[in-house]
This record gives structure tokens, sequence and C-alpha cells, in this order.
């Protein structure tokens, strides 16, 4: 078979701490063979990629998302997975893990299986031409970004795995998910989803019965473990610290605080969630910065006190992405709460709560640059490597670096999505 060369020229290359200029990538096959000077001799056999002067990034990876395009994940079909996923990649986003709410185990099941069967189906297909753009989305376009060209449809942004997120929540920060769809863990049920191989995000709030035990199988399973619409105290943070869990869900939103704690455990004052991941060096957390959820304040608050090494950016998006305004289900569409989008946000339709987000992984990076001024390194680091880092795919995924997947992101100076390149093989 002959090998496929594409070369990547007259751009600026985000790398993992710095700007390259003046450098061009070859990518070999669909993985980066090398990062070299653009004074170099370009192979008579590649293909020539001109990205205009824009910056070049690896693509974004989204660990924590529902739907969007008008599709929730929790649908369980295939044409919903697709739809979802095709939706995310013209936002940059090129790996994404789906993500579960509450809901039945026959549900949960089918939302697995379906995702589980469009993973496999582009393993053994050809997904898109190397160096070819891709585009093309349904519902309308965002106003402030402008039409990507597309030769031709791609399959949408890589499954990179399952997040297994609801149903096992507490019942005081259940948030816009289905209430009587909360339960704790059983561990013949969540047995039968790690059963799959598809779970590599696991959630569970910290102080539901049986907690630790399926803290402890995720962590064996290799899974991210997360803990996540949670009211639980500093002590049961450290219990589950101690058998795995590493990170926390959406910081600030469903989670423990001082206030909620001493509702729940009377004087003296608790500390909760925010303390330990911000008292604990391994722990991550990740945001949701759509400008809706959280202040300015608060994202500079994570970005100075965990750092990009261990702040990730997720959409938490609703299938209310690119929609126009109205109400949605959240979930599966036969069972699903609805919420309302106004087009910036989710929200429950009594307006008290936020309900989702409703923009895409450009738009996150974009809201964290205004509110932080991060380096552009940073903030792309904390969209791409550090999810990838902590999921366990950054040997292929998340940096520009020579040996890796050659997903790409081309973006304008106002960090306006231009183009997304998908490597065809790996």
């Amino acid at each position: 078979m002959t090998s496929q060369l594409v070369l990547y020229t007259n751009g600026q290359i985000v790398g993992r701490d710095r700007l390259l200029l003046d450098h061009d990538v070859l990518v070999r096959d669909g993985r980066i063979e090398s990062i070299r000077p653009n004074t170099r001799k370009r192979p008579q056999e590649a293909k020539i990629v001109s990205l205009g002067g824009g910056y070049l990034t690896p693509g974004l990876i989204d660990i924590h998302v529902h739907g969007g395009g008008g599709a929730d994940f929790m649908d369980g079909t295939i044409d919903a997975v697709r739809t979802a996923c095709q939706t995310h990649l013209v936002h940059g986003t090129t790996t994404l893990f789906p993500t579960t709410t509450t809901a039945s185990a026959e549900q949960l099941e089918n939302m697995i299986a379906a995702c589980a069967q469009v993973q496999e189906a582009d393993r053994s297909s050809s997904r898109i031409e190397p160096g070819s753009n891709v585009g093309s989305r349904s519902g309308p376009r965002p106003t402030d970004q402008p039409s990507i060209a597309g030769s031709r449809m791609a399959a949408g942004a890589r499954i990179g795995g399952v997040h297994l997120y609801g149903p096992y929540f507490a019942k005081d920060k259940v948030g816009c998910h289905l209430a009587n769809q909360q339960r704790p863990p059983d561990k013949q049920e969540y047995r039968r989803y790690f059963s799959t191989n598809m779970v590599r995000v696991a959630t569970c709030a910290a102080e539901l019965p049986g907690a630790t035990e399926f803290y402890r199988y995720a962590s064996q399973r290799g899974c991210l473990v997360t803990c996540g619409h949670s009211n639980s105290t500093y002590a049961e943070m450290q219990a589950a610290f101690r058998v795995g869990m590493r990170h926390v869900d959406h910081f600030w939103c469903a989670m423990s605080s001082v206030t909620s704690l001493r509702a729940r455990c009377g004087t003296p004052m608790q500390a909760g969630m925010e303390q330990f991941v911000l008292m604990e060096p391994e722990m991550s957390t990740e945001v949701i910065a759509d400008g809706c959820h959280l202040s300015d304040d608060l994202l500079r608050f994570a970005y100075r006190f965990k750092g990009p090494e261990r702040l990730c950016l997720v959409t938490d998006a609703s299938r209310a992405l690119d929609q126009p305004p109205g109400e949605y289900r959240f979930g599966s569409d036969s069972d699903g709460p609805t919420f309302y989008s106004d087009g910036r946000v989710g929200w429950t339709l009594d307006r008290r709560s936020l309900a989702s987000s409703v923009v895409g992984m450009d738009h996150m990076v974009r809201t964290m640059q205004r509110a932080t001024k991060a380096p552009l390194p940073d903030l792309i680091r904390m969209a791409s490597l550090t999810p990838a880092e902590r999921v366990g795919i950054a040997a292929d995924y998340g940096s520009i670096e020579v040996g890796k997947v050659a997903d790409f992101v081309l973006w304008s100076p106002r960090l306006i999505v231009k183009r997304v390149y998908l490597a065809e093989s790996q």
C-alpha cells in the first residue's frame, strides 16, 4: 500500500508550552512523522496543506458531553450518536466521551451499545482523506463561527469511550437529571456496563453506600475515576481517593460546599469537595467555561490554583447545541426531563437552575482566554492534552508531537475554528 504524506505549512503550531513559528508538520499515514523547520526541502510526493498563517492545534478532547445537533447520546441509537459526534467535530472536538445521565439499566445498556457500534464502525472504515477539511452540521450555525468548508462528510468526532456519569448521584445533588432514576451503585449492574470495555470515565457520589467498592473496581479497570453530583465531606473524599478517585466533575456545579454540608452534618462546619480538590495535588477537575455556568472570577481561580495540568475544559453540552432556542429533552428522547435553551445556556423550565450547556469546545476555549488571559498553549492544553492524560490516551492524542495521531484544528487569530483535520489511519 502506498504511503500517504501530508505537509502542513504556513501556520503557527501550538505546542505543549510554546508556539512554533516557521515550522511544518509532516504526517505519514495519519501519524505525525516530523515537526521540521520550513526551510527544509518538501517531499515531492507530499500533499501540501497551507494553513494561511493560522494557529494549528491538536484536536480537542471532551470527556463530559451529552449530545448536540438535536440528539442526545442517551437516545441510544446509532443515528443519534453520529449526529452528536458530527456536531461536535465542527467545534474542534475530534475525540469525545459520550456521557450518560440518570436512566434505567436498559437505557444505559442501549446507549453504551450504540456508542460501541459507532466506534467499531469508525475504526474499521476509512474516515476521511488525510488533509481534507470536514464540516457540515444540522441546525443553525452560531453567528460567531464562519462556515467550515468540507470536501465530504466525516463520521464525526472519534469516540474514546463512554463516561458512566449517571445514575450514581446523591439524592440532593441530582440537578437537571431524572430524580427517580438516581440510585446507589449496584455491583451486578455496573459490572455489566464495565464488561463492554467501553467505560473509560466512571462517576459516583462518594457518600453513597457502595461507592468505595465502585471506585476500587473502576480504578482496577483503568478508568478515570471521578466524584460528581455529590454532597460528600472531606473525609469521604479522602476515603474515595485512597481507592482510586482522582477527578471531580464540573467544578462548583452540583457539588458539596461548606453551606450544603452544614445542612447535612451540622456544626462544626465541614470541608468538602472544593477544599479537597484544591488541597490534593493529584486531583484534577473540569470547568464549563460557557460564560453562563461560572463567572470569570471562578474560571481565573480554577486556572490559578489547579493549573493547566490538572484543569480540563468540558462542554457538558446537551442536544440543544447548534439548535434554535426552545424546549428539549435532557437525556433520552423518550422520558428525559424537559429543559429550555435560550441559545446561550440550558435552563430548567422554572428558570431557577441551569441545565447543561448549549455551546461547543471552541466557545469554551474563547471564554477561558477572555477570563484568564492564559497563554494559548495553556488554553489548548486544558482542552486536549490534559483530558487525554487523565483518561490515558495521551500516547496517541492531545498534542502535536512526533508519533501521535494527526487530528488537528486550524484557528483564526480570534480563535475561531476554520478547519478540522482528521487522520484517516492510525
